[in-house]
Formats: structure tokens, C-alpha cells, sequence
């Protein structure tokens, strides 16, 4: 099975109170981007690399271009509809959708939501992490939602059939990962403190 990845990186990033484009903020001197980017190209199985900016990331969009990658601008209303007009515009297939603000992703973990998502046999997966690991970490956290008894974060990695885009609502499976390298999603300056701090740590 072959996939896009596409990185969304069109919001407006109005927690983070700076006056950079978010995907281009600094996480251990790269920008948040560049890490997502890096995982990506590690994978396999994924074919192309999109980056979906919007009239809010001009900076990104030429940032992204320097990584010889392709971009694409969507119309910014908000994650789904971006990712619905990607998938019709370029008529793409299983489709991995990231987040452009997660610095600690891996392709090790990518190949396994990947994995996870060609055994699930449905045309949509969602990966969370307990609630309780991103409050232990001290990470910002907005939407939750229960799982199997479980208080659940979405990460901002899904996985889908494009070509069923306009199936309505999708089946979906909903994979939990009590991981770290999923969990810190940057959102305001405290989680890139987290971030620094992990990846400090992790390189003793």
C-alpha cells in the first residue's frame, strides 16, 4: 500500500501568542515543520509529502517549497474541510494527515499507525493518547473525547481512504498510543518547553 502524507500546516496558531507561523516556530533549533518532515521521509511507504498551507501560513508555504516538497493551498476554514479539498483537488488515495506541530514524531511510529491502519480494515483511523499522559507531561490540552472507558486526546495523525471522501461519515477505528513522541502536539510556549526537554533528555 502506498501513501500521501499530508501535513497540515495552515492554522492560525492563536494560543502560541507569537508572531511567527506556528510550523515555523523552533523546536531544539529546527523549525516544527522540519521535524515532521524529517519523520516522514523516513517512511517507506509514503510516496509523496504535501504540505497544505493556507492564506494565514504564506511564510510556510515558501519555507515548505525550500524542502522540495510539494504545497498545496487550501481554502482555511478549518481541518476537515482543508483536508476533504486536498483529497478531491489531487484525488488522492489512503492519505496520512499530520499535524505540522509535532516535533518528537518518528518514522518508527508513523510505520506503525501505518501498519496498524492496513490491519484495521476500516476506512478511517484516528490515533489518541490518554488524556492522563498529556496532563502528566504538563502539556496544553483543548478537545478530548471518551474511548473505550477512557478519556483520549486526539494527536493530529489520522489515516484515510480518500478515495471514500465523499462516503459521508466514515468508519473509523480509533488507535490509542500511550507514547510520548505522539503526545507532545505544540500548542502554546510551554509545550515547546516540553519538547526541548524531552528531546535534551533523550540525547543524554
Amino acid at each position: 500500500m502506498s501513501v500521501t502524507a499530508l501535513v497540515m500546516a495552515g492554522g492560525k496558531a492563536t494560543r502560541m501568542k507569537m508572531n511567527n507561523e506556528k510550523p515555523l516556530v523552533e523546536v531544539a533549533g529546527r523549525p516544527l515543520i522540519e521535524h515532521v518532515l524529517n519523520a516522514l521521509r523516513g517512511v517507506g511507504k509514503i510516496d509523496e509529502i504535501i504540505v497544505a498551507v493556507t492564506r494565514y501560513t504564506p511564510k510556510t508555504a515558501t519555507a515548505a517549497r525550500g524542502y522540495s516538497v510539494r504545497v498545496l493551498v487550501t481554502p482555511g476554514r478549518d481541518w476537515c474541510s482543508d483536508v476533504q479539498y486536498a483529497v478531491r483537488q489531487l484525488q488522492l488515495g489512503t492519505v496520512l494527515t499530520i499535524a505540522a506541530d509535532l516535533p518528537l514524531i518518528t518514522c518508527e511510529v508513523i510505520e506503525e499507525i501505518i501498519h496498524h491502519y492496513e490491519r484495521c480494515r476500516k476506512p478511517a483511523l484516528t490515533v489518541a493518547v490518554p488524556l492522563e499522559t498529556c496532563e502528566r507531561l504538563g502539556l496544553s490540552v483543548g478537545y478530548s473525547f471518551v474511548c473505550r472507558g477512557r478519556r483520549v486526546v486526539p494527536t493530529g495523525i489520522d489515516v484515510i481512504d480518500g478515495k471514500r471522501i465523499d462516503d459521508g461519515m466514515l468508519e473509523e477505528s480509533v488507535l490509542v498510543v500511550d507514547d510520548t513522541r505522539v503526545a507532545v502536539n505544540v500548542n502554546s510556549p510551554n509545550d515547546i518547553q516540553v519538547a526541548e526537554s524531552i528531546l535534551q533528555s533523550s540525547r543524554v
